[in-house]
């Protein structure tokens, strides 16, 4: 697809550098710009995220706003957008990530201690928890979105494919949204005009995101939110939104960029176009391969929280072990690591699984005594795997909630979760390593799509399929 014809350039906007420095471009995607910025007023450093693609710079504003206070989530200082030009995200700049601390753990050859385990999880728990008490889906949870400070924060970040559910399984947004009424005036963050949503500390003030109290009610939630939407009007975009910016969620983070990790070639972001659905279905292209949910590789778009749920899960793995739980190459070859380790999908262990969308699409041959996670998660404690199989399960309804895990008596005995200061954080995103993960003949379009039914049969040398 060919970029609108408009200037993309944040160098060109006045509004902008009347208030910040532009240090330095930190990284590009096909749909996005970040820039590590100074901001002029008080020489705060932040990075200016220039968001091309507009259904993405509506979420991400959208949910961050809802978010605001969260202490595990990004901070959004600011935003600017006019009708005639790309939303830039003003947000705060993090140096790292959660990828740089298990990559560098592994190139050092140690692991990540009992106690810094407990911590990152604990934050990455306080984060999904706060975004699933205000009914918002990240849908693309994966270490290179879960940001960190230099003191030890853990933040989620990249909300550009978030969605606000109205229940399991449904948008409470319209799929077609109308733009915002413009400030004609030469006015930054034009959308957060008090007449169209209220200030982010006003959300605050509702219980939108307030840790100690918990969340408002899910009708007085709703109820605020239709006022707000009923303010706003955005044009139809006629537009696809199925892009191959493989990497390009890392550029949203605010730190520097891999556009050339061999890391992620295979574990690539995408999301198709959504739209029109009466019932406001969602489209099951959303996420990163990696940390896809079963439902999500079967082409659900009837799905809910429990998503992030099983990307938390593999994330957690990964703390555990240094390594990827699944690293597929394809969706097929996803759903076949998965299969492997967790036995075959049917109605006796998810009653239902049959109606997903791709179910009948592809087979796969009986897995005879599967190993089960256990396997996956060598020389870690009994506790450890039953957190992560609290998670990684078929039956979405069966995988325990953030706030049901951060009770759990795992991270309250000995040895207990170190303090945040303790965190040992890589000073900057680390370069790909040549013994990284390599895949090759990565297709960024579902390999589902237009099967007719197949048949996978495990051989010697990998996997075959005959229609």
């Amino acid at each position: 697809m060919d970029p609108p014809s408009k200037s993309w350039s944040i160098h060109t906007r006045a509004d902008i550098i009347a208030k910040y420095e532009v240090l330095e471009r930190v990284g590009s995607g096909a749909y996005s710009d970040v820039y590590r910025a100074r901001r002029l007023s008080d020489n705060l450093i932040v990075a200016l995220k220039e968001v091309h693609d507009y259904q993405s710079a509506y979420r991400e504003i959208e949910a961050l706003q809802i978010l605001q206070g969260s202490p595990n989530v990004v901070v959004m200082h600011d935003y600017f957008w006019r009708e005639d030009e790309d939303a830039v995200l003003v947000l705060e700049f993090l140096r790292t990530d959660l990828t740089s601390v298990i990559r560098e753990a592994k190139k050092e050859g140690r692991g990540l201690s009992v106690g810094e385990i407990k911590r990152w999880m604990i934050q990455i728990l306080n984060g999904v928890d706060a975004c699933h008490r205000n009914m918002i889906v990240h849908r693309d949870l994966k270490p290179g979105n879960l940001l960190i400070s230099e003191d030890g924060m853990l933040k989620l970040a990249d909300f550009g494919q978030a969605r606000i559910l109205m229940e399991p399984g449904y948008d409470a947004m319209d799929e077609n949204p109308q733009p915002y009424e413009q400030d004609t005036s030469n006015h930054e963050s034009s959308l957060q005009n008090p007449e169209v949503f209220p200030q982010t500390d006003n959300l605050n003030q509702e219980g939108f995101c307030n840790q100690e109290q918990g969340a408002v009610s899910r009708e007085e939630f709703f109820r605020v939110l239709d006022e707000l939407k009923t303010k706003a009007s955005i044009d139809d975009m006629d537009k696809d939104t199925n892009f191959q910016d493989g990497n390009t969620s890392c550029l949203a983070t605010c730190t520097t960029s891999d556009m050339e990790d061999d890391l992620l070639k295979g574990s690539f972001t995408y999301e198709a176009e959504e739209g029109g659905d009466e019932q406001g279905g969602l489209t099951s292209c959303v996420g990163t391969r990696w940390y896809r949910a079963p439902e999500l590789l079967y082409g659900s778009e009837d799905y809910g929280l429990e998503i992030d749920l099983w990307s938390m899960g593999c994330i957690f793995a990964e703390i555990l072990t240094l390594e990827p739980l699944f690293p597929g190459t394809a969706d097929i070859d996803q759903l076949s690591r998965i299969i492997d380790v967790l036995g075959n999908l049917n109605e006796e262990v998810w009653p239902g699984c049959s109606k997903l969308c791709d179910y009948r699409k592809i087979t796969f041959s009986k897995v005879e005594n599967p190993p089960g996670l256990e396997a996956c998660l060598p020389n870690r404690s009994p506790d450890e795997v039953s957190l992560v199989k609290e998670l990684v399960c078929y039956h979405p309804a069966r995988r325990a909630r953030a706030m049901e895990l951060l009770q759990d008596k795992f991270f309250k005995e000995d040895p207990l979760p170190v303090p945040i200061s303790g965190l040992r954080v890589p000073l900057t995103r680390n370069e790909p390593d040549d013994d990284g993960y390599d895949f090759n003949g990565v297709d960024f379009d579902s390999d589902m799509e237009d099967f007719s039914p197949l048949n996978i049969t495990r051989t010697s040398t990998g996997a075959s399929s005959r229609r």
